[in-house]
């Protein structure tokens, strides 16, 4: 199996990185910076994010990979992401990875939802990558990567791109993944993290964990993507039953993370892209959370 060592074992998933809030920017670039200094391979914008939000991650940090997760194929034109890239990739010495992906069919809006390939995800994926392909400055399949949940999709970030990067996953789905990626492509799943600190209640751990997995429960490929793992519609009700919330989030202290991130290692991820979750998660830059992981988690082979 290929590590992928330029983006290390571990990385952190934040929407907060996004710096798209003018008066937000400085604290977002001063949290990028320090998880750089801190050793994360790689740093994730979470939210649908624009290659300029990149760019300012990129400025702030010397040594991490910055990675979209996920760029948006319906918002952003093929052509201008490849100039974007190239410029990119020129100014920051190949530290960018391209992250893609065709979003959610609940939360499309304007052309994205009269498109001819609107109710046709891999199709529409399979175009938008050979208009990047046929750009003055093609990106290179070895600079980006594909949100990916199920087999058709994984295959093609296996034939078309470094490899996968699925969100809202399982163990087993890594695994899955894995078998169906082949040896080499990049296999980096996200997942969700709850650090509680010694006393704490485990049931308001949980409770943060289902405010935040409600949201993603709404929508179809989530629910569809958990269906074929083995679980049920009624693991769906209440923000998400007991073992669908343990099986999707790595909730305790330091220890239990690092034992869940082993977990996803050992089925074949490459890489594991962290998300503390808290009471505000999106606007939430958890560097205390960030520190004690750093501690405790493999961050380089």
């Amino acid at each position: 199996m290929a590590h992928h060592a330029s983006l290390g074992r571990v990385g952190i998933w934040a929407s907060a990185l996004r710096t798209d809030d003018a008066a937000r920017r400085p604290q977002a670039e001063e949290a990028a910076a320090e998880l750089d200094e801190l050793g994360y391979g790689t740093l994730w914008i979470g939210g649908s994010p624009s290659p300029d939000m990149a760019q300012r991650v990129l400025a702030a940090t010397s040594r991490a990979t910055v990675g979209t997760s996920i760029l948006n194929i319906w918002e952003h034109a093929a052509p201008e992401v490849a100039a974007r890239h190239a410029q990119l990739t020129d100014e920051y010495g190949g530290r960018f990875l391209l992250g893609l992906g065709v979003s959610h069919a609940e939360t499309r809006s304007g052309h994205a939802l009269d498109h001819p390939l609107a109710g046709r995800p891999r199709s529409a994926m399979r175009s938008y990558l050979d208009m990047l392909d046929n750009a003055p400055r093609p990106v290179p399949a070895a600079g980006r990567a594909l949100a990916a949940l199920g087999p058709k999709m994984l295959q093609l970030a296996a034939e078309r791109s470094l490899g996968a990067l699925p969100y809202l996953v399982t163990v087993e789905h890594t695994a899955e993944a894995r078998d169906i990626l082949g040896a080499d492509p990049l296999l980096a799943p996200e997942l969700k993290v709850v650090l509680q600190r010694p006393g704490a209640d485990p049931a308001a751990a949980y409770a943060t964990a289902r405010d935040y997995l409600s949201r993603y429960l709404a929508l179809a490929n989530y629910r569809n993507s958990l269906l074929r793992l083995g679980f049920a519609e009624s693991d769906f009700d209440g923000g998400g039953s007991d073992r669908l919330v343990d099986a999707l989030f790595a909730i305790g202290d330091a220890a239990a993370v690092r034992a869940k991130v082993d977990a996803f290692l050992s089925a074949g991820a490459d890489h594991v892209a962290l998300q503390v979750v808290t009471a505000a998660t999106g606007t939430d830059l958890p560097r205390e959370e960030w520190r004690a992981l750093a501690e405790a988690l493999p961050l380089r082979d």
